[in-house]
């Protein structure tokens, strides 16, 4: 699972070089490391056999695995590349409580193209002819009323650059108020980041609070107790 994490490292070091600004999310990696959050924080949440888990950005699966084994709940896997997504249905053919999609989940409707990019490809980078994929992405709030779930106890979303407009999606639609935990991991790269992090985090905080957070690598949002 580290392999996302070693390339954040890479472009965090690489950005601090250019620009003093990337020093706070240079430090806020190490501390990442240091305190083993991909072994810690990301799988430990209060879960069993009953619970649901949606996992955005699913690559080829890693968490979805690790956190069925611990848990052995229910995972709705959504992955838009066709080569990654094969990869996921393949690894769990015999598993009934996996569930894989071939396609994203955003604020609307669309077809769009993919850098290839490997666990960091995006809708939203640019990248030459032969690197590049069409994928398939679908309403989040439609998607969730078709598959006749109530409520999802954690939400994965790594999605590269489009967590932006899904969670502004999420909190204007009243889907936001379905899910108990919401693990995000929000991306420097996209135009003001941070003016755009500030104003959803102060719109989620009226329905969850931060439980943990190394900004700009990955934080966790609970949902707040009536």
């Amino acid at each position: 699972m580290l392999s996302w994490i070693k390339r954040l490292f890479l472009f965090r070091k690489q950005s601090s070089l250019q620009n003093s600004e990337n020093e706070a999310p240079l430090t806020e990696v190490k501390r990442w490391f240091r305190d083993k959050g991909d072994e810690t924080l990301r799988l430990s949440y209060p879960l069993n056999e009953d619970s649901t888990v949606f996992d955005l950005g699913g690559f080829q699966g890693d968490f979805a695995n690790q956190i069925n084994i611990r848990y052995r709940c229910n995972v709705y896997l959504f992955e838009p590349s066709v080569e990654f997504f094969e990869k996921c249905e393949k690894r769990f053919t015999q598993n009934s409580k996996v569930h894989c999609f071939n396609f994203g989940l955003s604020d609307e409707n669309g077809r769009f193209t993919l850098s290839n990019e490997g666990d960091g490809s995006s809708i939203l980078h640019k990248s030459d002819a032969n690197g590049i994929e069409t994928v398939t992405v679908k309403k989040f709030s439609d998607v969730f009323d078709s598959l006749h779930i109530k409520n999802v106890d954690l939400i994965k979303i790594n999605i590269e650059g489009s967590e932006y407009q899904l969670l502004d999606h999420m909190i204007s639609s009243g889907l936001i108020e379905k899910f108990e935990n919401i693990q995000v991991q929000f991306h420097d790269f996209v135009d003001n980041a941070k003016e755009l992090r500030n104003t959803l985090t102060e719109k989620l905080s009226k329905t969850h609070h931060r439980t943990w957070c190394y900004e700009f690598v990955w934080e966790n949002w609970q949902k707040n107790s009536n």
